[in-house]
């Protein structure tokens, strides 16, 4: 589901590279007998949703269908297994989920996965969301999960402990502007002496900005702009402006990260709907955690993926049927009560399930109103083609040279520079 915690590795690359050469002529898998007990595996990464109990609940309904579940760490973990197994032919899990931000790049060899047939998905995501996983031929390839409107979650303990409103209400006037008044209300946080830092890391703020701009790295025909971009320049300048005293400088999904969930190293972080379970589930003992129904600038999503059904299957009638069953209305609002995971299923807006829905542990916050309210303010669908995802791994690394302090704000520029230049 999301973006900063990638680095692109080479094997990665090599393996995307290599799928030119594998033929697209799959051998047709036998079907099981009537009966025959067989198992499907399903691949995702960070948290889903999709709990112990959920996927128990298929198994009851399917009795000779075993469902193992195999969880990768990070998005990046899962894009670079899915490319290195997608080139060599073999390996994949029956059903695997993929993440926004690489979509573009997988959809090069859409042939290489089961297309959507079941007539019950006829309309059940939002367009955006069918469309952007839908090749030429008019297959679609992936089954919408969620998407990722975004609030703000923080402290309320060390709010309250620095002085600021800390209801969420208050909250969301207080942070209500643009990213110049958000990185405001963080100097006058740490003036009154606000506990850690006011954000995590440059790369996380960044990408809350970047998900603002409608062209940001490529034109809608894919020529690259990255370089030459205004608006990239621009944000990569105010956030690490910013982040020199506003920052924890702690990457996104390393272990001093995970820490801060727990040890107050920051009082705010950008907040998809999918962030509230990577919280929650990292730092069950913390209290204080709230969401306010605020973005800087207005609104922003932030991630959001599919699953898909590699040709690879031995299963694939059974692994596209589970992969629609985890996918409808019902299942991804007990998804979303999991994990916070947002649905794209255009069914479950208005739903009193949706609607009325709590979060205990962010301090009984009604996630449901507030990220339904987030995602009517998204107004920027971000155009992210098949170089989006290496642009962006290099802006991060050049973010995090900074942080790091190896590289100034003008040598780490120049890094993104040529690194974009040499992907051709």
């Amino acid at each position: 589901m999301k973006l900063s915690r990638r680095t692109t590795t080479g094997a990665a690359i090599v393996a995307a590279s290599a799928l030119a050469l594998v033929a697209t002529g799959c051998s047709t898998p036998e079907a099981p007998t009537e009966g025959e007990k067989i198992t499907l595996t399903i691949a995702t990464f960070n948290d889903f949703g999709y709990t112990e109990a959920l996927l128990q609940e298929y198994m009851d309904l399917h009795e000779n269908i075993t469902v193992v579940h195999n969880k990768a760490a990070t998005s990046n973990d899962a894009r670079e297994n899915m490319f290195t197994k997608l080139g060599a032919g073999s390996g994949l899990s029956d059903v695997e989920a993929i993440e926004v931000d690489w979509l573009a790049e997988l959809m090069q060899y859409s042939d290489l996965f089961v297309p959507v047939t079941d007539p019950d998905t006829n309309n059940r995501w939002v367009d955006w969301k069918t469309a952007a996983a839908t090749d030429a031929a008019g297959n679609l390839i992936g089954y919408g999960t969620d998407i990722g409107p975004e609030g703000v979650c923080y402290r309320a303990d060390l709010f309250e402990a620095a002085g600021l409103p800390s209801d969420r209400e208050a909250v969301a006037e207080l942070l209500t502007g643009d990213w110049d008044r958000y990185f405001e209300v963080g100097r006058q946080y740490l003036a009154a002496g606000g506990e850690g830092a006011w954000f995590d890391s440059a790369g996380a703020t960044y990408q809350g900005v970047v998900n603002q701009i409608k062209n940001a790295y490529e034109q809608n025909d894919g020529t690259v702009i990255a370089t030459t971009n205004p608006e990239v320049k621009a944000a990569y300048e105010k956030v690490l402006t910013a982040s020199a005293d506003l920052s924890a400088h702690l990457g996104q999904w390393g272990d001093d990260w995970f820490a801060g969930l727990a040890n107050g190293a920051y009082a705010t972080m950008l907040c998809p709907g999918w962030m509230l379970g990577v919280i929650s589930g990292n730092a069950p003992d913390t209290k204080g955690w709230d969401i306010a129904n605020v973005f800087p600038g207005g609104g922003g999503n932030w991630g959001g993926s599919y699953l898909t059904v590699p040709k690879q299957s031995a299963h694939p009638e059974e692994a596209s049927a589970l992969a629609s069953w985890l996918t409808a209305p019902e299942q991804q609002l007990k998804a979303f009560a999991n994990a916070g995971t947002f649905p794209s299923q255009v069914a479950t807006y208005g739903s009193p399930e949706l609607e009325g829905a709590t979060n205990e542990y962010f301090n009984n916050a009604p996630v449901g109103s507030i990220l339904t309210e987030r995602s009517q303010a998204i107004t920027v669908a971000p155009f992210k083609g098949v170089k989006y995802f290496p642009i962006n791994d290099a802006m991060q690394k050049s973010l995090t040279r900074v942080e790091d302090g190896t590289q100034t704000i003008e040598e780490s520029w120049q890094g993104f520079l040529d690194e974009v230049n040499s992907l051709g």
